[in-house]
Formats: structure tokens, C-alpha cells, sequence
């Protein structure tokens, strides 16, 4: 349906005049007649009959306005979904459940009059291409890696150090222990089916093995956090890294134990990219709410890799 002639005939009820309905849409009389006699063809029915004092609804006509209000504003609504100024505040977190999705989350519950529209690109140049590009209007991600520079125009405010934690089972080695350092990792198995060569997180595990020594494995297909749970609560050598800023649900029953890395605590540094000179009014509200609830990093020696330098307030 030719939603210009659907306006036309919403026009025309509205103002009760072809006339009136043509000033107001700056078409001519005669430009409105004809997206009438179309709508009416494709239709197969009477729409309006012309009066002395101007025109009126038929029966199908009345039937149909209701509609056509509603036609017209999903129209609007999908335009403003993606029309820049007026759409919702796009953000990009890697992961719903990932610890910068939970970010997101909280900023929605301390700014609920803030519309937005999470989505979730993969890597890190597709991330800042639809930044620089206004796609997207801010992502979450490990601003330097090896070989990668933000573009100009890019800004960058670190917003979580975030800690790992050793996820083991029952029957692991370290089950039992308080904590664990880096360092006793060297041999062990932490097995990362997620962890796709060319992404920020891969570079991470993979200068994290170099520096401490456990083997990263990546082998086997990723069927979700749930099955990778599944296999470490049953093996008493299998481990993985976790987040206790993950959101997810333990299963039931597996006594899955997630232990805390010290001397140094290795911690994964998220920050928030857009492009500057954005103007959408939520970039400043996240911007400042972040800032405002940045969570305080692990007490002791932390760790990052080489290249994963602090940005500075604002770069």
C-alpha cells in the first residue's frame, strides 16, 4: 500500500477538504486526486465522495481510517528507530551477558527515560567502524591491542577494570583455595572455545598465557556459556576465567567455585568508545553516569597486558 496515498486519504479526512488536505500536504488538488483514485484502485473500493461542502468518508472509508492512522504511525516510529537525532541510544556491549552488558543495565535502571537499542558486533574494527560511521553511537571494548590504533575522531574513557576470577569444578586442584596467583596457572588447562583468534579478548588470554603460563585451549565448538559450565563441573582439570560481573545463572547442582586471582590480579580493561561531536543527549548520560559509578579496581598489584595501556580521561 502506498503509504503517500494513505496520508493523502488521512489528510482529507481530517481537513474534510481535497483543498485543504492539498495545502497542507504542499501538493496541488490535483496531485491528491490521483493518490485517491490510486488507493481506490488498488483497494477496489469508494473511499470518498465528493459534496457541496467539500468530502466525506464512505462506509469502506470509514473502515479504513483507523487503519491508515495506525499504517501512518508505524511509519514514523520506524523512521525514528533509525533516523539520527531522534532515535534511541545505540550502544554496542560485545555481549548481552558479558560484564559491560550489565553496565548497560544499570545505567537503565538509573536513567529509565533513556531509550536504547543494544546491539552486539563481534570484533573490534567492525565495533569502531560503525562508531566513526554513527551506527552505532558509543561500543564497549579493549581500546588498544596489538598492531590497532583508535582513528581520529574516536574517543576512549576507561570504565572497568574488571577482575578474573578461575572458574573450576568440585574436583579441581584449586577448588578448595582462597585465591591463586597468576603464576600457578603455568601447565594448567583453561579451556576458552570462545576465544576467536583476531579479537581483543583473544590478544588478552593469549598475553596472559605468555606472561603466567597456563594453555589457553580454544579447540571445540562454543555451544554457550551453559555447556562450557556443564564440561568444567564435571572434569577435575579443566578450568576457565570468569567474571563475577558475568550476569548468568549457575546450573544447579554443579559446585561450580569461582576463585579469585591475586599477586598480581589480572583484570580485563573495558572502556567506552564514541565518536566525538556525537550530539545524542544519552551519549552525555552514559558518559556521565559511568564516570560517576566506576567500580574501584581489585586492591593490590593488578595486571594488563604491554599494550593494553590507560587511556587518559577523554583520547
Amino acid at each position: 500500500m502506498d503509504l503517500k496515498a494513505v496520508r493523502a486519504f488521512v489528510a482529507i479526512a481530517d481537513s474534510g477538504q481535497f483543498q485543504r488536505a492539498a495545502v497542507d500536504l504542499a501538493l496541488t488538488q490535483q496531485a491528491v486526486s490521483k493518490r485517491i483514485a490510486a488507493l481506490e484502485k488498488d483497494l477496489g473500493v469508494r473511499l470518498l465522495v465528493r459534496t457541496p461542502r467539500g468530502a466525506e468518508l464512505t462506509i469502506d472509508g470509514q473502515a479504513l481510517l483507523p487503519h491508515a492512522r495506525v499504517l501512518l504511525q508505524a511509519e514514523e516510529r520506524a523512521s525514528a528507530a533509525v533516523r539520527p537525532g531522534s532515535r534511541a541510544l545505540r550502544v554496542d556491549v560485545v555481549g548481552r551477558r558479558a560484564a559491560t552488558g550489565g553496565l548497560v543495565q544499570e545505567f537503565h535502571r538509573a536513567h529509565p527515560e533513556t531509550a536504547l537499542d543494544i546491539v552486539t558486533l563481534f570484533d573490534v574494527e567492525t565495533a569502531v567502524a560503525a562508531v566513526r560511521d554513527g551506527a552505532v553511537d558509543a561500543t564497549f571494548r579493549a581500546v588498544t591491542m596489538p598492531g590497532h590504533r583508535l582513528p581520529d575522531g574516536i574517543a576512549a574513557l576507561p570504565v572497568l577494570d574488571e577482575p578474573m576470577h578461575l572458574c573450576v569444578g568440585p574436583d579441581h586442584p584449586f577448588a578448595r583455595a582462597p585465591w591463586v596467583t597468576p603464576a600457578q596457572l603455568a601447565g594448567h588447562r583453561i579451556w576458552m572455545p570462545g576465544n576467536v583468534p583476531g579479537t581483543e579478548w583473544h590478544a588478552y588470554y593469549e598475553a596472559l598465557a605468555a606472561e603466567f603460563g597456563p594453555v589457553i585451549d580454544t579447540i571445540g565448538p562454543n555451544f554457550g556459556l551453559e555447556a562450557l559450565l556443564d564440561t568444567i563441573a564435571g572434569s577435575p582439570t579443566v578450568a576457565t576465567f570468569l567474571s563475577d560481573r558475568t550476569p548468568h545463572v549457575w546450573p544447579v547442582g554443579h559446585d561450580l567455585r569461582l576463585v579469585p586471582l591475586r599477586d598480581p590480579a589480572p583484570v580485563y580493561p573495558h572502556s567506552l568508545l564514541w565518536r566525538t561531536g556525537n550530539p545524542h543527549p544519552g551519549l552525555t548520560a552514559l558518559r556521565e553516569h559511568l564516570t560517576a559509578t566506576r567500580p574501584r579496581p581489585p586492591e593490590g598489584e593488578l595486571w594488563r597486558p604491554s599494550w593494553a595501556e590507560r587511556p587518559g580521561p577523554e583520547v
